[in-house]
């Protein structure tokens, strides 16, 4: 479980000459109940994992679309706790990675110890801290570790190159290629030596290099995966799914696809 489900997810897509798709959702939008159904959606549409956002009153990373959407999950009274306990009732029976992405915040008032073990009793396979920086992961590295619980690091544009080496060198499960600077939401484009920036990445890293925020196009996904391994699809995802679109979706994971399309 937990990093070896990870490398497996991604080394099928590997083998068959894909690139990794990762959708983002927002847990409990359109309510918790609904959840177990948007996975096995998912899954069967083709994601190679999926990223669970969990909502927080105060989401540095999140751009428009998504603080909507955790102010929709927060109405209807989902917690860290709530979205845990959901994914356990169903565990045996989803098949597709699962990564959190929440904040220090939660966590530390769940406690950590707790919060890890219960993650393995979940299912959940990964962790995004966006608000963790490097000097500060002892406050859970130990415990995820030991739980056997990825710890995914985020890589920055404005990172030194010494920092983004040290954050490829710890990342698990993938690398989190940061596209833009800023919070996540739709562009219409990115920097030119966005390529190169990827490259580098690539040749420092051990396991694959995903980029994500601002992703939303399969021009996007074309364009971006032929300098990494794939892509983390967010604010598009979390608005199609709110807006009952989920043709789009498959199209957009499907965009990933090269083995398909050739």
């Amino acid at each position: 479980m937990g990093k070896e489900k990870l490398a497996a997810a991604f080394q099928a897509v590997k083998e068959r000459g894909d690139k990794a798709f990762v959708p983002y959702i927002m847990a409990g939008d359109g309510g918790l109940d609904q959840l177990d159904e948007q996975l096995a959606f998912l899954e069967d549409a083709g994601a190679t994992v999926v990223e669970l956002g969990i909502a927080f009153s105060d989401p540095v990373a999140d751009g428009p679309t998504i603080q909507e959407a955790g102010i929709r999950a927060l109405a209807g009274g989902v917690s860290l706790r709530a979205v845990l306990e959901k994914l356990k009732e169903k565990k045996n029976e989803r098949n597709i990675p699962i990564v959190l992405m929440t904040y220090i915040n939660p966590i530390h008032a769940y406690g950590v110890k707790e919060f890890a073990a219960t993650c393995v009793e979940a299912g959940v396979d990964g962790l995004i801290i966006p608000d963790l920086p490097l000097e500060e992961e002892g406050l859970v590295t130990d415990l995820l570790t030991e739980n056997e619980v990825a710890l995914i690091r985020l890589a920055a544009l404005t990172s030194t190159a010494d920092r983004l080496e040290e954050i490829a060198k710890r990342t698990e499960g993938f690398l989190y290629a940061v596209t833009v600077t800023g919070t996540t939401g739709e562009r219409s484009s990115f920097k030119e030596n966005l390529g190169e920036h990827l490259e580098k990445l690539r040749e420092t890293c051990e396991v694959p290099v995903l980029a994500g925020f601002g992703v939303s196009t399969p021009e996007h996904v074309a364009s971006l995966t032929e300098q990494c391994d794939g892509v983390v699809v967010g604010s598009r995802v979390v608005d199609l799914l709110h807006k009952g679109d989920r043709d789009t979706i498959r199209e957009l994971i499907d965009s990933a696809r090269i083995s398909k399309v050739k």
